[in-house]
């Protein structure tokens, strides 16, 4: 078992905190560490992973395609979730769509039954932010 601090382990990202000006510096012996970590809902990305492979699935078998050649298209889920009705999402997602061959209405119809109920991901805010 190798040890923890063995010469080939990558180090964690810390963050270093200056004394405010005006403290005694021999209240402070050496830097003060701290971490940084951003919290998101585990299950929620989870959903959004697993409906981008899906996408990704549905784009290579719509273009008859391997993954590394379908086209460029960003289909957002956070733009579709901030559309007011699922007539504009599949306008939208129809609009991506227009040099596709093949029939893309059941890939829309399925794509907004998956994005219906999901939350839009944002970055969560600091407690003082508003």
């Amino acid at each position: 078992m190798a040890a923890a601090t063995s010469p080939d382990a990558v180090p964690q990202p810390r963050v270093y905190f200056q004394t405010p000006a005006g403290a005694d510096d021999a209240e402070v012996t050496g830097q003060k560490q701290g971490r940084v970590t951003v919290k998101y809902d585990r299950k929620e990305l989870r959903k959004r992973l697993n409906l981008e492979e899906w996408i990704v699935s549905q784009l290579t078998d719509l273009y008859d395609c391997e993954e590394e050649e379908v086209p460029e298209l960003e289909i957002d889920v956070d733009e579709l979730l901030d559309m007011p009705s699922d007539e504009d999402r599949a306008i939208r997602v129809k609009g991506l769509l227009v040099d596709c061959y093949k029939p893309t209405n059941d890939f829309v119809s399925a794509l907004l039954e998956k994005v219906r109920g999901m939350q839009k991901l944002s970055t969560p805010q600091k407690k003082g932010d508003v």
